[in-house]
């Protein structure tokens, strides 16, 4: 999986990186059961520190997107359960982006173009943006 980081940009590595991860188990470009790189190998692979890394894989862990296991290392989690807050978080970080939208003049026949460009080109394992 194709990694990019913006290392000018104001967002932490670490962010940035678990947004890439999620959109590749999102897209489909990485599979329930698909081990990722160890932490050491990613930084080294990224040129970033590995306590960014392994900051990154803690946070995914906590989310419900990856397990992590001793001795098979990171992998995207096979158990697909929903997380019980997820839909109370997923609900107020869309609402925050069509705050925003809306504050920047947006139109409701945007966003839904938007939105349903982003859900198909994600549906086909495309990368957005």
């Amino acid at each position: 999986m194709r990694i990019a980081l913006d290392m000018t940009s104001e967002e932490p590595i670490y962010l940035q990186l678990r947004n890439e991860i999620v959109l590749g188990i999102g897209s489909g470009r990485l599979a329930a059961g698909d081990g990722l790189p160890s932490v050491r190998q990613l930084a080294d692979d990224l040129g970033i520190n590995a306590m960014t890394v392994n900051k990154t894989y803690g946070l995914l862990k906590d989310q419900g997107f990856i397990e992590i296991d001793r001795r098979q290392g990171a992998r995207v989690r096979v158990d697909s359960t929903q997380e019980p807050h997820f839909p109370t978080l997923w609900q107020k970080q869309l609402t925050l982006l069509m705050a925003e939208g809306l504050a920047r003049g947006m139109t409701r026949d945007e966003f839904l173009a938007t939105f349903e460009g982003v859900f198909e080109q994600l549906n086909q394992g495309g990368r957005i943006g």
